[in-house]
């Protein structure tokens, strides 16, 4: 394959580094579990900058890959050996119901399949009969939407699709299936099976890396072998003298072993490093020497500049020394840390990321949730971008504010954003943007939509915010003319003690008003809310659920997730605890990953029961059921009484008009 080397910018890295590493082949993976319907940004800028440099650089999706070889006529054939192995006693609901039902999921696979693709869109007349898939036990909660004096007959999909509502309909049926076929999987083959998050607590805060381990010493499984076919073949194509694993979350990181331990056995010439978010925040203290049998590199943070200076040295231009932010194995076996001081490329200069090689027309676009701002997470192809590098407000308490990919803010100017915009358009065909920043400033979305208007620019783009006051009416309106369709932000615990103590920098009557301006323009919001807080008493937590409660009744948010507070080591909580009212468990030694630490909170209250109340209230808030109902209902046993006035929101909205 023939690259158009172009833009090529020798002043980053030093006139001989930038002819040296133009000889270096680079791939970029995107290791199992991501999103299913859209590509993880992270090699797509990695590989559009490597490009800026004249480096010949490729990437490749083995998330997708994988899911599309387990999910096909090839795939659900060696699914059947596995269950057939199993005694019968040892065999789940689901694994009986794909046996007695294999014949049809044989022949429904590869039509489904194109048909979540968008290749097959006819399709969606036999899906949606309920005739043609084969229906297992996921199909239950088809159930929950029943009631006999319905307007619609019983119907339990009318509701949410309407008479005319074909495809989303039957790309809820067909989703349904996914799952019963990933709940075989899991079942049947591996029982740390995720979509998403595969084999996560192999990763996650684990101490020691004796559990990974294990798990990788552990004889191949179907999903394994698959994807070292996988792996295999896409080295053969690329024939790269560097691979790069970007791990995002420890729900990738079992795989990225997996991939590096295929290449180490089969081409051991090969360089490979790791980076990542999970990288980046749980392995900061890295000295399992065991990590480099399988990688070369461990690189920490942004990877424009630890890439940069990695390349110069593999190409014989820059000693080992002279790496940048990168852990390595020593001659004496040690784990050694690497940090040449060098300035971090500046995020104008990225360019724009590049979509090349990632297979667009293969990515599954899934609807789990029958609620219309929930969906974009699993549905559509969204090209993702970043407004700016970092969070400009970078004070909230729980959030890893000492950590670079919070602490470095950094912005491009509207034109800039604009180009890579255009850029985008003009390779992929598509014009959805998600903005993934951990805040997108008001500011630089007021200048990106004004540069949006003002060159015909059409997009539809959604993205994360802070609920605050820049963000006026006639701003909401101004970002909706530019093609926002929604919003996501934090409102976290719902309480303005609470708010104030984790310093949000926002209020609830505030986040109202805010929301409120959103919808009233027409786009949607999604609120991110957390339980657990330091504390937080149940009677907070009563309080909390009636704002969000009396939100979603105004119609201010249409979509919410509630997460359990965990204290991390690099947030305020977890290095100033005694300001929070608690107090830390000790850690215990570490050698591989570290992140979230245990803490001791007087409160007392029973957080795991309160967030199955919370979880359940939010489901039903979400498909707009129980409304005006009195929240204590959610919560098992006695709950108080809400000291939250009924008209709280209704108030905080007259203020406005």
């Amino acid at each position: 394959m023939q690259i158009a080397i172009q833009n090529v910018t020798p002043a980053l890295t030093g006139a001989a580094e930038a002819a040296a590493i133009r000889g270096v082949r680079v791939l970029s993976l995107i290791p199992p579990m991501t999103q299913l319907n859209t590509p993880y940004p992270s090699t797509a800028y990695l590989t559009g900058f490597l490009r800026k440099q004249g480096v010949p650089a490729f990437q490749a999706d083995l998330a997708l890959e994988l899911v599309l070889a387990l999910l096909s006529r090839d795939g659900l054939a060696r699914l059947l050996d596995q269950c057939a192995e199993l005694p019968k006693r040892q065999r789940s609901p689901t694994v009986k119901a794909f046996l007695a039902q294999y014949e049809r999921y044989l022949a429904t696979i590869t039509p489904t399949i194109a048909f979540l693709q968008g290749r097959d869109p006819t399709m969606a007349h036999r899906i949606a009969s309920r005739s043609f898939l084969p229906e297992g036990p996921r199909f239950a909660s088809l159930d929950a939407y029943v009631d006999p004096d319905d307007p619609y007959g019983g119907d339990p999909l009318a509701w949410a699709f309407g008479a005319l509502g074909l495809q989303d309909r039957a790309r809820h049926l067909a989703t349904l299936y996914l799952n019963d076929l990933a709940d075989v999987l899991r079942d049947a083959v591996d029982p740390r099976f995720e979509f998403v998050r595969y084999a996560e607590s192999l990763a996650q805060s684990q101490p020691t890396f004796e559990p990974l381990a294990e798990a990788l010493a552990a004889p191949a499984n179907l999903v394994d072998a698959t994807l070292a076919e996988l792996t295999l073949a896409t080295i053969g194509k690329h024939q790269p003298d560097l691979v790069l694993l970007s791990a995002p979350f420890p729900g990738n990181v079992y795989a990225a072993f997996r991939i590096a331990q295929t290449i180490k056995a089969a081409h051991p010439h090969i360089r490979i490093a790791l980076g990542g978010g999970f990288v980046n925040t749980e392995l900061r203290e890295l000295k399992e020497a065991r990590v480099f049998d399988y990688f070369d590199f461990v690189t920490l943070d942004s990877g424009e500049r630890p890439l940069l200076a990695l390349l110069a040295h593999l190409a014989g231009s820059r000693p080992v020394d002279r790496l940048v932010r990168s852990y390595v194995r020593g001659d004496d076996g040690a784990v050694r840390y690497l940090n040449h001081p060098e300035a971090d490329v500046p995020f104008e200069d990225w360019g724009a990321p590049t979509w090349d090689g990632l297979p667009q027309d293969r990515y599954l676009s899934l609807l789990d949730m029958l609620n219309p701002m929930h969906r974009l997470w699993s549905d559509g192809r969204w090209n993702k971008l970043t407004i700016a590098h970092g969070c400009y407000w970078k004070k909230c308490s729980f959030c890893d504010v000492s950590l670079d990919y919070i602490a470095r803010y950094e912005t491009a100017s509207a034109k800039v954003l604009v180009d890579r915009i255009e850029a985008v358009i003009a390779e992929t065909g598509q014009t959805g943007f998600h903005f993934v920043d951990e805040a997108a400033p008001p500011k630089m979305l007021r200048a990106l939509a004004e540069e949006l208007l003002a060159r015909g620019v059409a997009i539809s783009w959604w993205g994360n915010i802070r609920f605050e006051k820049s963000f006026t009416p006639e701003l909401c309106q101004l970002l909706a003319d530019s093609g926002c369709i929604a919003v996501s932000g934090g409102l976290e615990v719902a309480s303005d003690r609470l708010l104030k103590l984790m310093k949000k920098g926002v209020s609830v009557d505030q986040v109202a008003r805010v929301t409120h301006g959103f919808t009233q323009a027409g786009i949607l919001v999604h609120a991110y809310l957390m339980y657990g807080f330091p504390t937080q008493t149940v009677q907070d937590t009563v309080d909390a659920l009636e704002y969000v409660r009396q939100l979603f009744a105004a119609g201010c948010i249409q979509s919410g997730f509630f997460h359990r507070f965990a204290c991390t080591v690099h947030s305020p909580v977890g290095l100033h605890p005694e300001e929070y009212g608690v107090t830390l468990e000790p850690l215990p030694a570490i050698s591989f990953a570290t992140n979230d630490v245990g803490f001791h909170d007087p409160t007392g209250a029973d957080h795991d029961a309160l967030g199955r109340a919370l979880n359940k209230a939010l489901y039903n808030y979400m498909h707009g059921i129980a409304l005006d109902d009195d929240v204590r209902g959610w919560f098992e046993g006695q709950a108080p009484r809400s000291t939250v006035r009924t008209d709280f929101i209704e108030r905080a909205l007259s203020a406005i008009s």
